[in-house]
Formats: C-alpha cells, sequence, structure tokens
C-alpha cells in the first residue's frame, strides 16, 4: 500500500482518538456515531459500485437483515447477541452468493431493477412477519454486551464504532491494493478485456457482492442494538438510495470519498432543519450542484485539482 493512503488512516486515527473529547453534547456524539456507522456501509458499498462497477439499489435490504437477525434471535430464540449478529451475516451472505450469479447477468438498468426488487422483496418480508418482527411497528432489541460489559451509553457506542470505522479503512485500502482489488477496477474497465486476462468475472462479482452485503448486514447489527429498536424502515428503498447518493458524492472509486459522502449526507438534513420546510428543496440543490460542478464526487475533483496545480 502506498504510503499517501496510510498518511490518510493515520489521519482518520488521530481525528477519531480527539474527537470524543471535542463533541459538546450527547446530541453530536449520536451524530458522530450515525456518520461513523454509515461510513462503514458506504465503504462496502463503494467496493461494489466504485471499484467493481455493479450497481446495487437495494444494499439497505442487507442492512435490515443484519438489523432483525439480532432483533429476532435473541428475542425468540434465545440466541446470545453477538452470535445472532454472526448469524446474521453469514446469512445475508448465503443470500448474496446464491442470487448473485443471476443478477449479476444483467447490465445497467437492467441490474439496477434486479437489486432494487431484492431490497423491496426483503423489507415486504421484513413487514409482513408480523409474529416475529412486530410487522410496521417493529420491535425492541436486547443490549449487545461484550466480554461481561453492555454497551450502555453514547461514549461506549462511539469507541466501538470508531474502533470498526478503523479496521473498515484498513481493510478496505489492502483489498484494494491487492490482486483482488486489481482485478475488481479491470473488471470495472472491461469485462471483456478482464476475461481474455484470465480474471473470472462471475467469482470477483459474486465475491464483492458478498463483502459488501455482509458490510451492510454487520452494521445493520450495531445499528439494531445502539437505538434498541428495529423498523421495516432499516429495509425502505428511500434508505438504499440515501446509501447509493453518499457513494456518488463522495466520490466512486475511493475509500476516502466513502467516508467524505457519509459524513456529509448524515450531517447535511440536521444543517438544513433551519430552513423549516425548505429543507428537502435546499438538499436536493445541493445534491444536484454537486453533480453538475463535480460529477467525479467531492474527494476525486479535489485531488484532481490540488494535483494540477502541484
Amino acid at each position: 500500500m502506498k504510503n499517501s493512503a496510510y498518511l490518510g488512516l493515520y489521519l482518520i486515527v488521530a481525528i477519531l482518538l480527539v474527537l470524543p473529547f471535542a463533541i459538546p453534547n450527547s446530541f453530536y456524539m449520536d451524530l458522530a456515531i450515525r456518520m461513523a456507522i454509515n461510513a462503514i456501509i458506504v465503504l462496502g458499498l463503494n467496493l461494489l459500485i466504485g471499484f467493481a462497477g455493479q450497481i446495487s439499489m437495494g444494499h439497505a435490504g442487507f442492512l435490515g437483515i443484519g438489523a432483525y437477525a439480532s432483533a429476532v434471535l435473541p428475542t425468540h430464540f434465545g440466541w446470545h447477541p453477538l452470535l445472532a449478529m454472526g448469524g446474521g451475516a453469514l446469512t445475508t451472505a448465503l443470500l448474496a452468493a446464491v442470487l448473485a450469479r443471476p443478477i449479476f447477468k444483467l447490465k445497467g438498468h437492467y441490474l439496477a431493477m434486479a437489486t432494487l426488487g431484492l431490497g423491496i422483496i426483503i423489507n415486504i418480508v421484513l413487514r409482513n412477519e408480523a409474529d416475529l418482527t412486530g410487522g410496521p411497528d417493529g420491535m425492541p432489541v436486547s443490549a449487545l454486551g461484550l466480554l461481561g460489559f453492555e454497551l450502555s451509553s453514547d461514549k461506549h457506542w462511539y469507541w466501538v464504532v470508531a474502533l470498526l470505522l478503523s479496521v473498515s479503512v484498513w481493510a478496505s485500502l489492502n483489498l484494494i491494493d491487492s490482486p483482488f482489488g486489481r482485478a475488481l477496477r479491470a473488471l470495472h474497465g472491461s469485462e471483456v478485456a478482464s476475461q481474455v486476462a484470465g480474471v473470472d468475472v462471475v467469482r470477483y462479482k459474486v465475491s464483492i457482492f458478498v463483502i459488501s452485503a455482509v458490510f451492510a448486514s454487520l452494521m445493520g447489527s450495531v445499528t439494531a442494538h445502539y437505538v434498541g429498536f428495529v423498523t421495516p424502515n432499516f429495509a425502505d428503498f428511500f434508505h438504499s438510495i440515501e446509501l447509493v447518493t453518499m457513494v456518488v458524492i463522495g466520490g466512486m472509486a475511493s475509500v476516502y470519498g466513502s467516508l467524505v459522502g457519509a459524513v456529509l449526507l448524515t450531517a447535511l438534513p440536521q444543517a438544513l432543519a433551519s430552513f423549516e420546510g425548505w429543507e428537502t428543496v435546499a438538499f436536493g440543490t445541493i445534491l444536484m450542484s454537486c453533480m453538475i460542478f463535480m460529477p467525479k464526487g467531492l474527494v476525486p475533483t479535489l485531488v484532481d485539482k490540488f494535483s494540477k496545480r502541484a
């Protein structure tokens, strides 16, 4: 891995270590935790969309599977929360592996519609299986304990998600710089050329889809335990669109773009709350302006600009 990539990771770790001492109250602590959770999900999604070039419009469905695994399995079957989290991730991985092969035979908007349909189906199942999931009203989630210590305060959760974010960034950077990551970039450039070069296109598509889905499932479980309650909105279509928007705004095929996109789009609704009814218009205007003037995303555009100056 390049030293510059490590410098970015070191900077993120330094910010995460200092940040809790600069946050003034619990509202901003909660916002920081949600930013970190979204950043991890978007990291996995960017590996799929930005690096492999495969769209997913139903990724919130995997988030919902993880969240409800952590709610249903301990409540109805007595599973330990950590075991339930692992069970949700395994279920997600198996589902993604089984469905990826037929789905990724499609291309373009057909692929987008197929993944969109998958997310909608998961959402419908969560809403209709009321005996297990509580239906549209949702259900409570038991507290998460680690090594006999129960995570109860915002600061506890901050340090957990900060550690998970640091590990996720490190893992993503190493994955991209590995032969696997180079195969993904080749796949994004041209599937035909990748096949000629000996890349097993189907295997790489399935693998990155599974990895991205497991990222979402694990963070769905973490979110469920942090919030203490789950609803089918975890797997909502609009949540999927929000996650894809974070990837695009921050910058596709950019690890640090994923972080910037997640931070901005998590904080922006709060910053626009003072517009009193016009916040949606302002939000849409900002997003549209970013796409017009920075089509590559924030981070790649700024990197190109400063590189040219240098």
